[in-house]
């Protein structure tokens, strides 16, 4: 088997290719810069050069593998616009063959309890655009083409992610960890690891599906924040800022930081067998792993 991916020199498309070699799978991999096509290569992808918006080149890779793997967005005013025509030109080449999209679990806003695929979203401003463009994506299941959707939570691991950039870096230069409000929200997370190995389960799944890709931990980011502050090399230091401080600072993303989110990944489980490994977070990012 052959897949392509979009985004595999990333922080998620690492792991991923790593994930499709490790089982058997060739992989072709998208490289906007020599600098990305080393990168794949050294994971053993072949690279394909190319951006997001080459749909020629995105369709004509899709149309030779076996199957596609879109992680790659790129962030400009028109994100929504270049990820909705990547994704056609990709599912057209793709055409009956498995097509796995990356949504995010952020569209569910703050959730009441544990929720699962089928709680109604509520998403924050800076990810509303994703709702429209997966809708696009999955309604090609009605044409005998093979959409799945999977929706990671917070991805964490490998000294990178989001809570990296965000958190860690700005409290290691800072000397302290800054969190916002009183951290009584919840986080849903995963390894990049473990979301890494849904993707290579997703490529089997049945058409239309939609995964929410939660490792079954839901921290407190008052715990995550100290977590953090370990892995930034200044335990225990806090700075609390208000959410219209962290917006000032960290800009619209610090909406979703203050989400209060518990995700279920029951149905990956239920329905692919995956199976998360990583199951002490909170040591992981103090450990910086």
């Amino acid at each position: 088997m052959k897949v392509f991916i979009t985004g595999g020199s990333g922080y998620l498309g690492r792991p991923t290719i790593q994930a499709l070699t490790r089982h058997g799978i060739e992989v072709t991999a998208l490289a906007r810069s020599e600098r990305s096509a080393r990168t794949v290569a050294e994971l053993g992808a072949t690279p394909v050069r190319g951006t997001l918006s080459d749909t020629g080149i995105l369709r004509q890779a899709a149309r030779e593998a076996d199957g596609v793997i879109h992680q790659g967005v790129d962030y400009a005013e028109d994100t929504a616009d270049i990820d909705r025509a990547a994704a056609a030109a990709l599912q057209d080449g793709a055409g009956s063959r498995p097509y796995v999209h990356t949504g995010g679990a952020w569209v569910y806003g703050d959730t009441d309890g544990v929720a699962d695929e089928d709680t109604p979203m509520s998403p924050p401003p800076i990810t509303t655009w994703r709702l429209e463009n997966e809708k696009r994506v999955l309604a090609r299941a009605g044409t005998g083409e093979r959409p799945v959707v999977v929706m990671p939570g917070l991805v964490y691991g490998r000294s990178g992610g989001l809570s990296q950039m965000y958190f860690v870096e700005p409290g290691r230069a800072a000397g302290a960890v800054p969190s916002i409000g009183d951290g009584s929200n919840h986080w849903a997370i995963v390894h990049v690891d473990d979301i890494a190995e849904l993707y290579v389960l997703a490529l089997n799944a049945p058409a239309g599906s939609v995964y929410i890709g939660a490792g079954g931990q839901n921290p407190l980011l008052a715990d995550i924040a100290q977590a953090l502050s370990q892995a930034a090399g200044c335990p225990g230091r806090i700075e609390p800022l208000t959410i219209e401080e962290a917006v000032r600072r960290m800009g619209p993303i610090a909406e979703a930081f203050a989400l209060d989110q518990r995700l279920s990944g029951d149905r990956a489980r239920r329905e692919l067998g995956w199976v998360p490994t990583r199951r002490d977070a909170l040591t992981d990012i103090a450990r910086g792993t």
